[in-house]
């Protein structure tokens, strides 16, 4: 196959004259600067413009963020230790809808009873009271109930940079 295209190509060029030689060696010149220049040096160029006028934007958002997550671990650093109040949860509970029987103070925890709850409402409001709260929980004993999705449960949480 190789061949029988060389063997063309051969025939084509000897059967040119020298003229004609000339000019396809310069067409075929400037077809190769043409797709040169269109596929390699036109995209090259406008994307280093591009750049050249983006990164100054992007090297002060990089500064910002730099500073924000510096601020942040500093104030990371300097949270203290607060138990949550039990009425503190006992209120987020019921806000909830969830109506604690018992609450109780356990050192740094705060253990709570629920009869009878929707298990998917207490692991959203457990979610919402870890970042409010910035609480973990400690120990939690959970029984499911016949009606899908009610559970009786004992938990307690503490604050969560508590070891």
């Amino acid at each position: 196959m190789k061949a029988e295209i060389g063997r063309t190509l051969s025939e084509f060029w000897e059967q040119r004259t020298p003229r004609e030689k000339t000019i396809l060696m310069w067409g075929g010149l400037a077809l190769a600067l043409v797709i040169v220049y269109l596929v390699l040096w036109a995209p090259a160029y406008e994307g280093r413009e591009r750049l050249r006028t983006s990164l100054p934007a992007m090297q002060r958002q990089l500064a910002t963020m730099t500073a924000q997550a510096n601020e942040a671990r500093a104030l990371a650093g300097n949270v203290d230790s607060v138990t949550p109040t039990s009425g503190a949860l006992s209120k987020s509970l019921a806000d909830a809808g969830m109506q604690p029987t018992q609450v109780q103070v356990i050192g740094a925890a705060v253990q709570f009873q629920l009869k009878n709850a929707s298990f998917p409402n207490w692991t959203v409001w457990l979610d919402e009271a870890r970042k409010q709260f910035k609480v973990q929980v400690n120990d939690a004993h959970i029984t499911a109930l016949k009606p899908d999705g009610q559970v009786d449960l004992t938990a307690s949480v503490q604050p969560a940079n508590v070891k």
